[in-house]
């Protein structure tokens, strides 16, 4: 059966990277994996600019066609279509980081409907302006939501603050997806972070008794988008 997981999200949210660290760890355990960057909408931090990283480890990827190349054509590659009927195990969609974005996804609601397995993941990472309330994060699912006309069936725990990220952070992250998860119902089914930091945030939910059931599974994730002068003499911003 075709697992197909949509990752939405807003600005700075970490989804692009999660993307990444999902299909890379899809392909290394066997399943034949395709991502779709369907980010019509941002020109940078994007999956397809990791393009050639991603093809040499068998990740088949479909993106924007004048992606990276300067010229701003918010269209939708037309081999989308294939991902839904074609052999491919495991199917990731990065979508745009706001609800102008999710409208790409949205021309696809019949296909999503014929699938047989569907998650539909809402990023989360509170250290950023547009997601440090409650009220902003709400919206903006609500929003992504209408417009995408698919239901969020999961939260992620993604806070962040790069390389000086610390299990304080995602401590803090987990205290706002609790509450969105608790307003809408939506299950946390994830908190990921570097290994350090979620390792130590891991230990500190333990101290404080934190409840499980709000941290979901732990995803330990490298850093495939980081911006250091060694990545971008060898890939390019």
């Amino acid at each position: 059966m075709k697992a197909t997981t949509v990752l939405i999200g807003n600005f700075g949210s970490g989804k692009s990277e999660l993307a990444l660290n999902l299909a890379m760890r899809s392909v290394r355990g066997g399943s034949s994996t395709v991502l779709v960057d369907l980010d019509i909408i941002n020109p940078y931090f994007r999956s397809a600019e990791r393009k050639h990283m991603l093809e040499q480890n068998g990740v088949k990827l479909i993106y924007p066609t004048y992606a990276m190349t300067g010229v701003e054509s918010p269209t939708v590659p037309p081999d989308v279509y294939s991902v839904f009927i074609d052999e491919h195990e495991t199917v990731l969609f990065d979508v745009g980081g706001d609800p102008s974005g999710a409208v790409a996804l949205g021309q696809f609601k019949r296909n999503f409907d014929e699938l047989g397995q569907l998650h539909v993941l809402c990023v989360v990472n509170c250290m950023r302006p547009f997601s440090a309330t409650l009220e902003q994060n709400l919206t903006m699912m609500a929003q992504i939501q209408t417009r995408c006309r698919l239901a969020i069936t999961g939260i992620v725990n993604n806070a962040n603050l790069s390389y000086e990220t610390t299990p304080q952070v995602i401590a803090e992250g987990y205290s706002m997806v609790e509450r969105i998860s608790r307003e809408t119902g939506i299950p946390v089914v994830m908190t990921s972070g570097m290994k350090a930091p979620l390792s130590g945030f891991v230990r500190l939910a333990r101290e404080l008794e934190l409840d499980p059931s709000y941290m979901g599974e732990t995803y330990e994730i490298e850093r495939y988008m980081r911006r250091d002068w060694e990545s971008f003499t060898t890939l390019g911003i």
